[in-house]
């Protein structure tokens, strides 16, 4: 499920965003990590968000410039305190 209306459009909102599902803020349950991807169908780059069986649960569409300069972040987490 992702949400056309709702683009990270800077790195501080993807590390909001990854905060918020590190500690539950989303409701969502059976998370079992996030990743960066790209939507076959449109080329878009997403933030991922998957269950224990790696299918999406959550996603976000984010800009060139986040998809490109977040990895690490997604990667090895959020560096500030939760």
């Amino acid at each position: 499920m992702i949400n056309d209306n709702d683009v990270i459009e800077t790195l501080d909102e993807l590390e909001t965003f990854l905060r918020l599902v590190e500690v539950g803020g989303l409701g969502l349950n059976s998370v079992s990590g996030v990743a960066l991807a790209t939507n076959n169908a449109n080329g878009r780059p997403f933030v991922a968000v998957l269950d224990d069986n790696q299918q999406l649960v959550l996603g976000r569409y984010v800009t060139t410039e986040v998809f490109e300069n977040g990895k690490d972040m997604v990667r090895y987490g959020t560096k500030k305190p939760h």
